[in-house]
């Protein structure tokens, strides 16, 4: 999908992520149709910081629309809450995803466990640092508030 938009150049990196995203989705509905592969820690890791990126994104969009465009302002600050539920859902899907090693059966956050030694940003680290930036902005009822009829706990 495009917008009727035009946008020229303005935005070629947001531009580019989106066009990536959309290469990967019709790759996954291609093989999709002769293997069904199942997500993977790293597949879920890359989306993760992918909406945390998008979190990030519309923080700042919320914040300077608000004082010119209220209205407008509090939908931004709104899909900003929204996706970082999305996140929280996939860091939760991170953790249930099967580990490669046997070892490392537990689906607690612990990075310090990793076998390679804690990466510079880990999904948790980068969840904790979103959900600090979320906290801040929204109430806890807001955070809580299901996701088009879905609980926090509903996969488990």
């Amino acid at each position: 999908m495009t917008s009727a938009l035009p946008v020229g150049d303005a935005y070629p990196y947001l531009r580019a992520a989106s066009a990536g995203i959309r290469h990967h989705t019709r790759t996954l509905t291609a093989h999709a149709q002769s293997t069904a592969t199942p997500a993977d820690r790293p597949h879920l890791d890359v989306l993760h910081a992918h909406l945390t990126a998008l979190h990030q994104l519309l923080n700042r969009l919320a914040d300077s629309t608000r004082a010119p465009h209220p209205a407008s302002g509090r939908h931004l600050a709104t899909a900003h809450t929204r996706l970082f539920q999305a996140a929280a859902a996939v860091h939760d899907a991170f953790h249930l995803v099967p580990v490669a090693d046997e070892a490392l059966t537990e689906t607690e956050c612990h990075p310090e466990r990793l076998p390679e030694g804690p990466p510079v940003l880990t999904i948790c680290q980068r969840h904790l640092a979103a959900g600090h930036v979320v906290r801040r902005k929204t109430t806890p009822s807001d955070l809580n508030t299901p996701l088009h009829g879905h609980t926090p706990h509903c996969s488990q």
